[in-house]
Protein backbone atom coordinates (compact mmCIF):
# COMPACT_ATOMS: atom_id res chain seq x y z
CA UNK A 1 0.00 0.00 0.00
CA UNK A 2 1.29 3.44 -0.32
CA UNK A 3 -0.11 6.88 0.94
CA UNK A 4 -1.15 9.58 -2.14
CA UNK A 5 -1.19 13.46 -2.47
CA UNK A 6 -4.73 14.81 -3.35
CA UNK A 7 -5.38 17.52 -5.45
CA UNK A 8 -5.55 19.77 -2.47
CA UNK A 9 -1.68 19.82 -2.27
CA UNK A 10 -1.99 21.72 -6.05
CA UNK A 11 -0.88 25.32 -5.53
CA UNK A 12 -0.65 25.11 -1.82
CA UNK A 13 2.91 22.66 -1.67
CA UNK A 14 3.88 23.74 1.54
CA UNK A 15 6.07 20.95 2.12
CA UNK A 16 6.53 19.77 5.85
CA UNK A 17 5.51 16.38 4.50
CA UNK A 18 8.86 15.71 2.63
CA UNK A 19 10.80 16.77 6.30
CA UNK A 20 9.13 13.91 8.15
CA UNK A 21 9.80 11.05 4.74
CA UNK A 22 12.57 8.73 5.88
CA UNK A 23 12.64 7.25 2.17
CA UNK A 24 12.68 10.45 -0.07
CA UNK A 25 9.33 9.33 -1.95
CA UNK A 26 8.12 12.77 -2.88
CA UNK A 27 8.49 13.94 -6.09
CA UNK A 28 8.15 17.74 -6.96
CA UNK A 29 6.20 19.53 -10.41
CA UNK A 30 5.75 23.36 -10.02
CA UNK A 31 2.88 24.00 -8.33
CA UNK A 32 2.38 20.38 -6.38
CA UNK A 33 4.42 16.87 -5.11
CA UNK A 34 3.34 13.29 -5.19
CA UNK A 35 4.03 10.20 -3.54
CA UNK A 36 5.98 7.47 -5.82
CA UNK A 37 3.71 4.95 -4.45
CA UNK A 38 7.47 2.18 -5.25
CA UNK A 39 9.00 3.90 -2.57
CA UNK A 40 6.58 5.09 -0.43
CA UNK A 41 7.04 2.73 2.93
CA UNK A 42 3.58 3.37 4.20
CA UNK A 43 4.65 4.90 7.77
CA UNK A 44 1.86 7.97 7.64
CA UNK A 45 4.43 10.56 8.91
CA UNK A 46 3.44 12.60 5.83
CA UNK A 47 -0.26 12.54 6.78
CA UNK A 48 0.58 14.03 9.98
CA UNK A 49 2.67 16.55 8.99
CA UNK A 50 0.85 17.76 5.47
CA UNK A 51 -1.10 20.95 6.92
CA UNK A 52 -3.36 21.06 3.90
CA UNK A 53 -4.58 17.63 4.46
CA UNK A 54 -3.82 16.44 1.37
CA UNK A 55 -2.55 13.08 1.82
CA UNK A 56 -4.75 9.77 2.63
CA UNK A 57 -3.71 6.40 2.95
CA UNK A 58 -4.58 4.67 -0.05
CA UNK A 59 -7.46 2.55 1.41
CA UNK A 60 -8.52 5.21 3.01
CA UNK A 61 -8.68 7.65 -0.50
CA UNK A 62 -12.76 9.09 -0.43
CA UNK A 63 -14.19 8.18 -3.81
CA UNK A 64 -14.17 11.48 -5.59
CA UNK A 65 -10.39 11.49 -4.89
CA UNK A 66 -9.48 7.93 -6.53
CA UNK A 67 -8.21 9.75 -9.61
CA UNK A 68 -5.06 10.93 -7.49
CA UNK A 69 -4.01 7.14 -7.16
CA UNK A 70 -3.12 7.10 -11.09
CA UNK A 71 -1.92 10.91 -11.23
CA UNK A 72 0.51 9.97 -8.27
CA UNK A 73 1.72 6.88 -10.07
CA UNK A 74 2.07 8.25 -13.42
CA UNK A 75 3.66 11.65 -12.56
CA UNK A 76 5.97 10.25 -9.85
CA UNK A 77 8.54 8.37 -13.03
CA UNK A 78 8.17 11.87 -14.64
CA UNK A 79 9.20 14.47 -11.75
CA UNK A 80 12.29 15.01 -9.97
CA UNK A 81 12.99 13.81 -6.14
CA UNK A 82 12.14 16.89 -3.82
CA UNK A 83 14.19 18.04 -1.06
CA UNK A 84 13.87 19.20 1.61
CA UNK A 85 14.85 22.69 -0.09
CA UNK A 86 11.85 22.92 -1.60
CA UNK A 87 10.24 26.23 -0.88
CA UNK A 88 6.48 26.45 -0.26
CA UNK A 89 4.52 28.45 -2.83
CA UNK A 90 4.23 31.67 -1.68
CA UNK A 91 0.45 31.89 -2.40
CA UNK A 92 -0.38 28.70 -0.80
CA UNK A 93 -2.00 29.79 1.83
CA UNK A 94 -4.41 31.45 -0.45
CA UNK A 95 -5.64 28.32 -2.55
CA UNK A 96 -5.81 26.12 1.00
CA UNK A 97 -9.03 24.40 0.88
CA UNK A 98 -10.20 25.74 -2.29
CA UNK A 99 -12.01 22.70 -4.36
CA UNK A 100 -11.31 21.60 -8.15
CA UNK A 101 -8.04 22.67 -8.36
CA UNK A 102 -6.93 19.81 -10.61
CA UNK A 103 -8.40 21.68 -13.05
CA UNK A 104 -6.31 24.06 -12.56
CA UNK A 105 -3.69 22.22 -14.04
CA UNK A 106 -1.55 21.80 -17.39
CA UNK A 107 -3.56 18.94 -19.50
CA UNK A 108 -0.83 16.90 -18.76
CA UNK A 109 -0.75 16.85 -15.84
CA UNK A 110 -3.94 16.21 -14.93
CA UNK A 111 -5.34 12.98 -13.47
CA UNK A 112 -6.96 10.54 -16.35
CA UNK A 113 -4.44 11.86 -18.98
CA UNK A 114 -2.16 8.85 -20.37
CA UNK A 115 0.87 10.66 -21.97
CA UNK A 116 2.52 9.02 -24.74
Amino acid sequence: MTHVVTEQCVHCKFAECITYCPVACFREAGTFLVIDPDECIDCGNCVEACPADAIYPEDELPPELMPALEWNSRLSAELPLATTRVVPLPDGEEWRGKPDKWASLPTEQAPGVLLE
